[in-house]
């Protein structure tokens, strides 16, 4: 699936300006595998990044303090002007986490375009937020949740989808 997608990314940048950035913490380790495609398939070194979305996220005074989201390194070591920048995360959903990284990414400048990649788009958008690049479209229900594990945090590469646990007051 991230052949294909790194293929996708080469043949729509075909003057080889591109960066990929990794959204915080599986979007940084898929961000990684397909900065490694992509830089084979131009036979070039092409710009790394990972960002940080904690500061950008538009719940943060909805949760309380012992919800506070972990906050992550960013890194962006490029100049963000001279590229077109792929952000990659597993799963798309509200388009939320999405908007934080864009709004994270401009901290760094304006970049010249902004993709996204991701492994799977689950549907169910709150904002109008489209990827460019899709692994696999998995409808589901707002009830479910999708896992996204990685054989370098999870020993295993694999996609699941799971049952919320209903909250009881």
């Amino acid at each position: 699936m991230l052949v294909r997608i790194a293929h996708e990314i080469v043949e729509r940048n075909g003057d080889g300006r591109v960066a990929i950035v990794g959204i915080q913490p599986r979007g940084v380790v898929i961000a990684q595998r397909l900065r490694d495609k992509v830089a084979e398939l131009l036979a070039t070194d092409v710009p790394f990044g990972e960002i940080d979305i904690s500061f950008y996220r538009d719940d943060l005074s909805l949760r309380g303090p012992e919800h506070q989201p972990e906050v992550r390194e960013t890194r962006i070591d490029f100049p963000v002007e001279e590229h077109t920048t792929v952000l990659v995360d597993d799963v798309l959903y509200t388009g939320r986490t999405v908007r934080a990284a864009i709004e994270a990414l401009f901290a760094f400048g304006r970049p010249r375009r902004v993709q996204l990649a991701v492994v799977c788009d689950r549907g169910h958008r709150e904002l109008p937020i489209r990827p460019d690049y899709v692994g696999k479209n998995l409808p589901t229900s707002r009830r479910e949740r999708v896992n996204v594990r990685l054989a370098e945090l999870d020993g295993v590469d694999e996609v699941t989808i799971s049952e919320l646990a209903e909250v009881r007051a």
